[in-house]
């Protein structure tokens, strides 16, 4: 009786998955608070309609310290279905050493494994999400995270949500004190997609929009192993989307061909919110500027020996000749019109576990798979403004990935009189339209989105 109810749930998963992707939305409803107290209303979209509530409209105030540039951090990490240990040193993929940047995108794959209960239920693993955001949290705010939550009850220290500016009584001596403390402004999970924006907070006051869209493009075509989760925000007058993506994987001829598949599909299919006036970007390319980073498992068009032979050599501009990835580029195949900084660094897969040795490459072990080593994990970008500073690689051996990160300079358009003038107008023009419809005042009585 036990097997049959089984057979039955999953079949109405499987049917609940199909008919979402039939009606058009086929992203996973990320779970924010809806509190008004907020300072500004996550927005979270499906792949063919928008909905949700968009943030309340900027005062146009300057920050003191702002020329204009703000300089952001952009990580992606395949962790191998590897729950991350309590002690896991940060410090090296994330640089905190080093001046800290503004913004830190960081992109996870795998953060589960990839087992049939993960993919087709898909459900978020708040206890895995929550261990990376502490991390993240203890990395980026050194000390200063215990002044801040040890007053915080056990179990709600490490909730991501937007954030609020009276959650904390003495933010104002702090941010004196600590002049570089970050906030989690938004954190989403789909399957083994996992990204977390971390925020200074002196510019919380200046982020607006934050919407999510997700889109499962692995098995049957639609379901969330493979796939991305995206992120778009204003800061002040620039509108920003970062795409964290798992791609098709496979190193036989052809494979790529379904990469370049899946990145197309996020790029058509992938909706946000157009927020209450409807004057926000909908699609990826829409925004101003756009960094998309991720496991794009793309390979090395050599045959195994000769990859491994390069790459004992360090002959990584040989290498990169071949690389899947940039030939494609090259034949207008994906990503026309996207740049990639120079790599500089050993390929990021496939390595042993806790091992720097690459995997096939241990003469002991025998009876394995040949996979050779590829510059699987990548970041790039599209649009003006961008100016990449550093791209580099990380050396944590946690999985059989190495963690890549890019550090970019963005020019970032202030707000402007004339710019306010605009928006006054465009609601202006949206209060008498509502007019004209002589919409009840009990029916509506906010003009955001509901």
């Amino acid at each position: 009786m036990q097997t049959i109810k089984q057979e039955v749930m999953w079949a109405k998963f499987v049917a609940y998955k199909f008919l979402r992707k039939v009606l058009g939305s086929n992203n996973i409803v990320a779970d924010f608070p809806s509190s008004s107290e907020t300072m500004f209303e996550p927005e979270e979209t499906s792949g063919a309609s928008s909905s949700g509530q968009a943030s309340r409209i900027s005062s146009g105030k300057h920050i003191a310290d702002d020329q204009g540039k703000h300089k952001i951090f952009v990580g992606s990490w395949n962790v191998g279905g590897v729950a991350p240990p309590d002690d896991l040193n940060m410090e090296d993929w994330l640089c905190t050493h080093n001046d800290p940047a503004d913004i830190y995108v960081l992109g996870f794959q795998e953060v589960v494994p990839l087992n049939a209960g993960n993919i087709v239920i898909g459900f978020e693993n708040r206890k895995i999400c929550c261990r990376w955001n502490s991390l993240i949290r203890e990395a980026l705010n050194n000390s200063i995270s215990k002044h801040v939550h040890e007053e915080d009850k056990v179990g709600e220290s490490y909730k991501v949500h937007p954030f609020k500016n009276h959650s904390i009584p003495s933010l104002d001596k702090i941010s004196n004190n600590f002049p570089h403390h970050f906030d989690c402004i938004t954190s989403k999970q789909m399957v083994g997609i996992f990204i977390t924006v971390w925020v200074r907070n002196d510019l919380l006051p200046h982020i607006q929009h934050p919407s999510v869209s997700c889109l499962g493009c692995g098995i049957m075509g639609f379901l969330g192993n493979k796939g991305s989760v995206s992120v778009r925000f204003c800061l002040h007058e620039t509108s920003f989307c970062f795409v964290c993506s798992h791609l098709a994987s496979g190193g036989k001829e052809g494979d790529e061909n379904n990469r370049n598949s899946n990145a197309a599909e996020i790029l058509s299919r992938t909706r946000f919110s157009r927020g209450p006036l409807r004057n926000l970007p909908r699609k990826i390319l829409d925004h101003d500027q756009v960094i998309w980073l991720g496991d794009l498992n793309y390979r090395i068009y050599l045959p195994h020996t000769t990859t491994r032979s390069l790459v004992q050599k360090k002959e990584w501009n040989t290498l990169l000749e071949r690389d899947q990835l940039k030939v494609e580029l090259m034949e207008g195949h994906v990503f026309q019109g996207w740049r990639e900084g120079m790599i500089e660094f050993a390929p990021t897969y496939k390595y042993y576990q806790n091992s720097q040795v690459y995997y096939g490459c241990d003469k002991k072990r025998k009876g394995e798979k040949k996979r050779a080593p590829a510059w699987c994990d990548r970041i790039i970008w599209f649009g003006e403004g961008l100016k990449q500073k550093e791209y580099s690689r990380g050396e944590s051996r946690l999985s059989d990935h190495r963690p890549v990160r890019a550090i970019f300079v963005s020019e970032i358009e202030a707000p402007s009189n004339s710019r306010r003038l605009g928006r006054f107008n465009c609601l202006k023009d949206h209060l008498e339209e509502c007019f004209n419809e002589k919409v009840p005042c009990n029916v509506r009585t906010s003009f955001y989105s509901e």
